[in-house]
C-alpha cells in the first residue's frame, strides 16, 4: 500500500516536511493559510493545494503532518482523528496539558496513531549515543546535560517553548520516564518574554539532568551530554562531520577521604549518515503501514508539555 500524506501548515518548517515527503514520494497534498503561500508550494512541488476540510474527507489520505501555530493543533489534530487520519504534529502538540491529554484520548479512542515531531531523537549522532549508553560505555548513568544557545527567535513564545522541547525529549528518552522534580530558573534580558532558562530535573532512579537554552546569546552552542560512571559522551550537532560524537573516558573515584579524577582525550565514534527529518517521516510512513507504535508517541507528547507549563507557566501567544 503506497502512503499517502498531506501537510497542513506551510510556514518554514512545514515546507521542509513538504520538501522531504516530496523527495520520499508521499506527499498527498498541502494546505496553509496563506493562499499565496499553498499556490506557490504546490507549484514548486506538483501537488494540489487543498482545504483542510478536503483534506480530511479524502479517504485516500492515510495521515497528515500538522505544522502549525501551536494553539491549532490540538483542535485540528482531533478533527483528523476522528476523520480516519495518523497524525504527526509538530512540537508542542499543545499549549497548556489539558488540551495535550484531550488530543492523546481522542487519537487512542479512534485507534490513530498520534507521533509528535522531536526531529533530535531521529538524529543519527543521537541513536549512536543512545546505543552506547545502553551498551554500557560509559557505566551507570548519572546525569545529562543539554545546551541550545544562539541568537534568535522571537515568534510570540518564550525562549523555553520555543527551544526547550528538543532537548526535552533527547532527555525524557535517556532517562526512561517523567521527572520527579522540576526546578526553573527564567531570565528576561531583551525582550519582554523569558530570553534565557536553566531547568534542572530530578528522577525517581536519583538521575538528574539540566538543560540551559538561551536566544540571546552572542554564539550557538548545541551540544547534548551524558555523564556515567565509567566516562561521557558528546553529540555536538555544530561540530564537523566526524568529530561531531566524541566519547571521554574521564574516571572520578574516591581516594581515601578525597576524590581523584583522570582526564582522557576526546575518541570520536563513528556515525551512519542520513538527514533526521527525512528519517522521522520514513519512521511516521511505516508505523502506518505496519500500525506500530511510533517512538516519540502520545506519552512523550503530554510529558513535554506538562514539563513546558512548569518550567514556563505563563503560555504563548503563537
Amino acid at each position: 500500500m503506497t502512503i499517502r500524506i498531506a501537510v497542513i501548515g506551510c510556514g518554514q518548517w512545514g515546507q521542509n516536511h513538504v520538501r522531504t515527503l516530496k523527495e520520499i514520494g508521499a506527499l498527498a497534498a498541502l494546505s496553509d493559510g496563506n493562499p499565496e503561500r499553498a499556490a506557490a508550494l504546490s507549484e514548486r512541488f506538483d501537488v494540489p493545494a487543498r482545504s483542510t476540510d478536503d483534506i480530511l474527507a479524502d479517504e485516500t489520505i492515510q495521515g497528515l503532518v500538522l505544522a502549525l501555530p501551536p494553539r491549532l493543533h490540538g483542535p485540528t489534530a482531533r478533527r483528523a482523528f476522528q476523520a480516519g487520519k495518523d497524525v504527526l504534529i509538530e512540537k508542542p502538540i499543545g499549549l497548556d496539558l489539558s488540551d495535550a491529554k484531550e488530543t492523546a484520548r481522542v487519537a487512542k479512542a479512534e485507534g490513530q496513531l498520534l507521533m509528535v515531531g522531536h526531529v533530535l531523537r531521529f538524529h543519527p549522532v543521537f541513536e549512536a549515543l543512545d546505543a552506547l549508553v545502553r551498551a554500557g560505555a560509559i557505566g551507570e548513568l548519572r546525569h545529562i546535560l543539554s545546551t541550545r544557545l544562539g541568537l534568535g527567535r522571537f515568534l510570540g513564545m518564550d525562549a523555553v517553548w520555543d527551544l526547550a522541547p528538543h532537548d526535552l525529549s533527547l532527555v525524557l528518552h535517556m532517562a526512561g520516564g517523567a521527572p520527579e522534580c522540576v526546578e526553573t530558573l527564567r531570565r528576561t534580558v531583551l525582550s519582554d518574554e523569558t530570553d534565557a532558562a536553566d531547568i534542572a530535573l530530578r528522577f525517581a532512579n536519583g538521575l538528574t539532568g539540566e538543560i540551559h537554552v538561551s536566544r540571546v546569546s552572542p554564539y550557538r552552542d548545541r551540544r547534548f551530554s551524558v555523564i556515567g560512571t565509567e566516562g561521557m559522551l558528546t553529540f555536538d550537532d555544530l561540530a564537523p562531520e566526524g568529530q561531531k560524537l566524541a566519547l571521554y573516558r574521564h574516571k572520578v573515584w574516591r581516594d581515601g577521604a578525597h576524590f581523584a579524577f583522570q582526564g582522557a582525550d576526546a575518541d570520536y565514534q563513528q556515525t551512519e549518515p542520513g538527514l533526521p527529518l527525512d528519517r522521522e517521516l520514513r519512521h511516521f510512513i511505516d508505523c502506518i503501514a505496519t500500525r506500530a507504535e511510533p517512538r516519540t508517541g502520545a506519552a512523550e507528547a503530554v510529558e513535554t508539555v506538562r514539563i513546558l507549563n512548569l518550567a514556563s507557566p505563563r503560555a504563548p501567544t503563537a
